[in-house]
């Protein structure tokens, strides 16, 4: 992609074609002192009050910036780098990487004091975004470092269950998650509107026989369905679900695919959870479509090829995307020790903004 000008027109150059740039679309991004403000990077003035039929009376390039002459009398020098920069969707992260079970690269660091504003800290979401996980090791064990870590990178989303959450059995649970029962990899809370994105886990102790944690790359199965069985892709990115949650307090109902796809069709976000998953009546065959195509979507979450397995160990923090990443657990025995993990969630829209915010302190925008 690059830029070219001819007769006073802008034009984005693919490979396979060419796209002119309308004059508005850059007149809006003229960040003169008079048009935006310095302190919030605000426009100072309505761009549906421009002339329609804006023109460019000159253009031209020189040193990586474009500059533009308006008719309207404005002049502005465009750092063509940060234009690609908003082209790109103003994405702080690369696209996701897909992996399986053979995954090796160590998406894991250990804790440093101070680390929330560093260079570290932009590598750690970075390679986050792009696996969908990552494991922060000797972290302090008291309960309410959690809260203080996840606020480091965006802003924790209470819900139903709290602030926070703990992650043990518990003789009075309102979730199989609060028992010592094996978890099959499933997303949390499908039924919450909107699903929460990132979820953070912080185990403070391990000493169970078993309690393994699991991870699963759902764009990565999705992918594959994609590729290799058409049909259960189809039927899982349209067929619409109900998932539900009940406990004496409150009823959480809300409605998606298995698999969300974008305008591009590319995958956008993954639902799964066998324990609260409700298909909607159906004609027959479609029914038994669905029911072959979520079977075969479980086998593979459970598969050797896709699923990776480890233990939490005391001290270790895991985030995973919950748009994306499927997690779970093995069942475990309490009679050789206790398992007490301490959860809690946060969007999307925090830890991207906490990305831009490092980009801009650092420098990094075009470093990657």
């Amino acid at each position: 992609m690059r830029i070219e000008i001819a007769k006073n027109k802008v034009f984005l150059k693919f490979p396979k074609k060419k796209l002119e740039i309308h004059p508005i679309w850059l007149r809006e991004r003229a960040r003169l002192d008079k048009l935006h403000d310095k302190n919030t990077d605000q426009r100072l003035y309505d761009p549906s009050e421009l002339n329609i039929n804006l023109k460019i009376k000159k253009a031209s390039i020189s040193n990586g910036h474009l500059n533009v002459n308006f008719n309207d009398g404005i002049n502005f020098d465009y750092d063509i780098k940060e234009l690609f920069y908003e082209l790109n969707k103003n994405l702080p992260y690369e696209k996701p990487i897909l992996w399986n079970s053979k995954l090796k690269y160590k998406l894991k660091t250990d804790y440093r004091e101070n680390m929330f504003d560093t260079i570290s800290m932009y590598d750690l979401l970075q390679n986050f975004y792009k696996y969908g996980f990552f494991l922060i090791k000797k972290t302090p064990t008291d309960e309410n470092f959690l809260v203080k870590f996840a606020n480091s990178i965006g802003t924790v989303r209470p819900t139903n269950f709290g602030t926070t959450f703990n992650v043990r059995s518990e003789k009075n649970y309102n979730d199989l998650a609060y028992t010592n029962h094996h978890i099959a990899a499933h997303t949390d809370n499908p039924y919450r509107k909107p699903v929460p994105c990132i979820q953070l886990l912080h185990c403070i102790y391990n000493e169970t026989k078993g309690g393994f944690s699991t991870v699963v790359d759902g764009f990565a199965i999705a992918e594959y369905l994609k590729k290799n069985h058409k049909d259960s892709f189809k039927i899982l990115s349209t067929t619409k679900v109900r998932y539900r949650f009940v406990d004496k307090n409150v009823i959480l109902e809300n409605w998606g695919e298995m698999i969300e796809l974008d305008e591009n069709r590319n995958t956008k976000q993954i639902r799964h959870s066998h324990r609260l998953d409700y298909v909607p009546i159906l004609e027959k065959n479609k029914l038994e479509k669905f029911y072959k195509a979520r079977k075969l979507f479980s086998k593979l979450c459970a598969s050797k090829k896709f699923e990776l397995k480890f233990k939490l160990e005391t001290g270790d923090i895991i985030m995973f995307d919950n748009y994306r990443t499927l997690h779970g657990r093995t069942s475990f025995d309490e009679q050789g020790g206790k398992r007490f993990l301490k959860g809690c969630y946060i969007d999307h829209d925090s830890t991207e903004g906490k990305l831009r915010f490092l980009e801009r302190k650092f420098n990094l925008k075009w470093k990657k």
